[in-house]
């Protein structure tokens, strides 16, 4: 059964402390203070988003990869401090294998480690089993990057394996790859409940 994904919709995802919504043009003036003042944010990224020209890069990319139907990304909007904290994106998406992948996750510095990743991952993967259909979502990670995979892993994520040397790095060099996931059934079984309660 293929999934429900359709790049043209206006998906709208939230709860008591966050709304996650699609990524807009005009969105780059909420973003752009985290691309002037907090450039280490990307320091594992394949893709950085540091300065004003690499901010504008990263938006317009996920607005066209958007229209190609590969990705989708949100803008995320922390309520408690009526703030926009980051942004998140499903990509890799395959409607025919009914999976996706769910990354280029990144909040502001003051927003890391303050239980806001939580809320955006229960919505995300709520979303993407019980209305997309999705029967695995794969997550990707520098191997190097410890904080990165433990929030993975806290969330319920199952380590698969190493791809080694698999992509460029901005900075120089290339990196080795994490990869982990999350089955329907693992969703259903477990993941979900012991989400909920650490929300």
């Amino acid at each position: 059964m293929l999934s429900t994904y359709n790049r043209e919709a206006d998906y709208v995802l939230e709860d008591e402390r966050v709304l996650l919504r699609p990524l807009l043009e005009t969105d780059l003036e909420f973003l752009l203070p985290y691309a002037l003042n907090e450039p280490d944010t990307w320091k594992y990224s394949g893709i950085s988003a540091k300065g004003e020209q690499g901010m504008r890069n990263y938006v317009g990319t996920a607005l066209n990869n958007r229209a190609a139907g590969k990705e989708y990304a949100f803008i995320v909007f922390e309520k408690t401090t009526n703030e926009y904290a980051g942004s998140t994106r499903f990509y890799d998406i395959q409607p025919e294998q009914n999976t996706l992948q769910l990354g280029y996750t990144w909040y502001g510095e003051k927003y890391r480690g303050s239980g806001l990743n939580k809320h955006c991952k229960f919505l995300l993967l709520q979303f993407a089993f019980e209305t997309l259909n999705m029967f695995r979502v794969e997550f990707r990670a520098d191997a190097r990057n410890e904080h990165s995979i433990a929030a993975m892993k806290s969330i319920g994520c199952k380590v698969e394996g190493i791809l080694r040397s698999n992509m460029w790095l901005e900075a120089g060099g290339r990196r080795n790859s994490i990869v982990l996931s999350i089955l329907k059934e693992e969703w259903q079984n477990e993941v979900k409940e012991n989400l909920r309660k650490r929300l």
